[in-house]
């Protein structure tokens, strides 16, 4: 499918952010993705992704949930880009992070072409968490949280852990993780899996062996190509079925 990108303005609040943007060419109405960056902001991979989900059919959005602090914010994944994006994730608030989500499905509502009332997000490492978080937004129908550190012992500015607000998500959630990533211990895996259960979300589990944090990521050292290959068709599965439908 043929494809349009560009930047655009979202309204966050009080704020405009910039979002990325990439919608097929063709007519027709499609539901919205919205894609939650890593630490190292709307990067090319993060811009891949979303180019990916506009190929398949669906409006995607990556709004720079670093705009605030850090305009135009994008590095790759060297040890100071990650010291840089892990203190810039330390001045983010679970509030506006919440905002900048809703902005960019309010952004997406405004296009002639989007499929109301069919929004589903995916984020990774950070915006793992992020898109665990939004999950609880009603407008949300389908989230796919890859390996979101930090869901059952924080939430972002403070407060009680992300994984306390469970009981709120409204829709379908697929989490993803990697048996080898030191920065999710099992059992917090556990514990998010536990919490869905007990508050009878729809949701899956996905582990993979032999998989390290960012396993998805192909311009990381930790890419795993089957488990990045099964998570990709994972996520199309629950996109086409809950958003397509």
């Amino acid at each position: 499918m043929e494809i349009k990108t560009d930047w655009v303005k979202v309204q966050s609040g009080d704020t405009e952010i910039d979002a990325y943007l990439a919608i097929p060419s063709g007519e027709g109405k499609f539901p919205g993705v919205v894609v939650i960056q890593e630490i190292f902001g709307v990067n090319e991979h993060i811009r891949d992704v979303t180019n990916r989900l506009a190929k398949e059919g669906y409006m995607a959005i990556a709004p720079a949930i670093y705009h605030r602090f850090a305009p135009g914010f994008e590095v790759g994944y060297t040890a100071e880009d990650l010291k840089i994006g892990k203190e810039y994730k330390a001045m983010t608030k679970a509030a506006e992070l919440l905002s900048d989500v809703e902005g960019a499905i309010a952004y997406l509502k405004t296009l002639p072409q989007f499929k109301q009332n069919k929004v589903g997000s995916i984020g990774f490492c950070f915006g793992g968490h992020v898109t665990y978080l939004a999950a609880t937004l009603p407008a949300i129908q389908a989230t796919a949280s890859f390996y979101g550190a930090g869901i059952a012992t924080m939430t972002p500015g403070g407060g009680e852990p992300t994984i306390t607000r469970t009981k709120d998500i409204t829709g379908k959630i697929y989490t993803f993780f990697g048996n080898e990533d030191a920065s999710i211990p099992k059992e917090q895996v556990d514990q998010i899996e536990a919490e869905l259960e007990k508050h009878d979300i729809p949701h899956q589990v996905f582990r993979y062996e032999n998989a390290d944090h960012g396993f998805f990521c192909d311009r990381r050292s930790s890419y795993n190509e089957t488990a990045a290959a099964d998570a990709w068709q994972q996520v199309l599965d629950l996109f086409n079925r809950e958003l397509k439908s």
